[in-house]
Parts: structure tokens; sequence; C-alpha cells
């Protein structure tokens, strides 16, 4: 045990040195611990790959739908809703991101005033963990209101189209999926 915890240290050590300065010129970031990239996309309620759960598990998102909408064959009625629904998640998201970016401010000038306590630093954590999961779900639910407006042929057609399957799985899957909504299973 005492000569792993030594490897361990060494290890550490060796990485160290390998780069001693991994966030050198981040203390010039308005927000040290968030990217400046990262927090507009945060205020704009951008997915950040946040909902790569629902999109990589066949539940479309309504911006790549939108996109696609020729490609897909929506419907105008189809189309009007699933933009209503992506203009009411942004904004939804938007807000949220705008939460998110205030509390890692908050945290930020906690730390350049000296104030960071114990106390403070976790109850700061814990709200960001809830705004952070809330974000995530504003971006998962939404791959579900938005699935739920496609057909499965079209669900299917947006998979190859954004490269996560080929035609041929497509048409498969799309004939067990059509099974298994009449109450079948393979």
């Amino acid at each position: 045990m005492k000569k792993l915890a030594i490897a361990m240290l060494l290890g550490a050590a060796a990485v160290a040195q390998a780069n001693p300065q991994p966030y050198a010129g981040q203390q010039a970031r308005a927000i040290k611990a968030l990217p400046d990239d990262e927090a507009k996309a945060l205020l704009a309620g951008a997915g950040l790959g946040y909902a790569k759960a629902a999109e990589l598990n066949r539940y479309p998102g309504p911006m790549h739908t939108l996109e696609l909408a020729d490609k897909l064959g929506l419907s105008a009625d189809v189309t009007a809703r699933m933009n209503a629904l992506m203009i009411a998640h942004k904004a939804d998201a938007s807000k949220i991101g705008t939460e998110i970016v205030a509390l890692e401010r908050e945290l930020d000038t906690l730390y350049a005033e000296r104030r960071a306590t114990k106390d403070t630093v976790e109850a700061l954590s814990a709200k960001l963990g809830l705004a952070y999961g809330r974000y995530r779900a504003a971006h998962l639910t939404t791959h579900i209101e938005a699935t739920r407006l496609l057909t499965p042929e079209q669900i299917a057609r947006y998979d190859v189209l954004r490269g996560y399957g080929n035609s041929s799985s497509a048409g498969a899957h799309q004939h067990q999926q059509q099974h298994q909504h009449r109450g079948h299973k393979h």
C-alpha cells in the first residue's frame, strides 16, 4: 500500500513537471473558472453537449430538426410547432444560463475578495449544481418534446442525416420500432 502511495505521488509530480503552468493566462478571465465562450453560450441557452444522452439515443433536438426540415419532410404544422418549441426552449435555457453565469461570478468574487469559507463555497456549489442540473434537464426534455412531433420514419432519417446510422439500419430499426409501438417486441 505504501509503495502504491509513493508511486501515485511520483506520478502526480511527473504530471506537474510536464506542464507546470496549466492555467497560465486564465487569470485574466472575467470569471476565472468559466471560459468566456462558455459563458456566452450559457447566456444564449446553447446546448454545449448537455443533450447528448438524448441526441445519440434517437431523440432529435428541435434546432437540428428545423435545420433538416426539408430533408425530413416536415409539414408546415410540425415545423411551426417545432419552431415554437425551440423559441420557448431557448428562452428557458437562456434564463437558467444567466443564473449559472451569475452564480459562477459570485463564486469567483468570493475568492477574489478573499471571503471564501467552507460554508459559503459549499452553499454556492450546491446552487450551481442545481442550476447546471436544471440547464441539462431543459435541453434533455426539449428533445423528448421534439421527438413526440416526429414520425418514426423522420427520426430514422434524422439519425442518418446527422451521421448516427445508415439508411439500411434505420429502416430495420424503424420496422422494429413500429412493432414495439403496437405492443409487439422482437
